[in-house]
C-alpha cells in the first residue's frame, strides 16, 4: 500500500490551514470562508488516512511474527525429529508409526503454507 494519498491529502490540510490563519490576519473574509469550509472534510480525511495506515502497519508487522514463528518452529521440529532418530533417513521420532510422520510433516507445511 502507498502512502501517496496520506502525504497528498496531509498536505493539502496543511495548505489549506495556512490559508486559512493568513485570510483570517489579513481581513480577506471570502477566502478566510472558504479556507475555513474545506478544513474540517479536509482534517477529517487526513485522521483516517492516518488511521488506516497506521492499522495496515500493524497487520503488516503482525503477520510477518506470526510468519517467522511459524517457519522457525516448523524448521526446529523437523530438525530435531530427524537428529533424535540418529538416521539421516527417517525424519520421523524414533516411537512414531510410519503412516503419522508424513501426516504431521504436511500439516507443518500447509499450516506454514497458509499463514503466508
Amino acid at each position: 500500500m502507498s502512502v501517496r494519498p496520506l502525504v497528498f491529502v496531509s498536505g493539502l490540510t496543511l495548505g489549506d490551514y495556512v490559508l486559512w490563519n493568513w485570510s483570517l490576519n489579513h481581513n480577506h473574509d471570502v477566502l478566510a470562508l472558504i479556507s475555513g469550509l474545506t478544513l474540517p472534510p479536509l482534517a477529517v480525511a487526513c485522521v483516517w488516512l492516518l488511521v488506516l495506515t497506521a492499522m495496515r502497519l500493524l497487520a503488516r508487522f503482525g503477520r510477518r511474527s506470526a510468519r517467522a514463528g511459524v517457519g522457525s518452529t516448523a524448521r526446529g521440529t523437523t530438525q530435531g525429529t530427524a537428529a533424535s532418530a540418529g538416521s539421516a533417513r527417517s525424519p520421523r521420532p524414533a516411537g512414531a508409526a510410519p503412516e503419522e510422520a508424513p501426516t504431521a510433516a504436511g500439516a507443518a507445511r500447509s499450516s506454514s503454507r497458509l499463514a503466508a
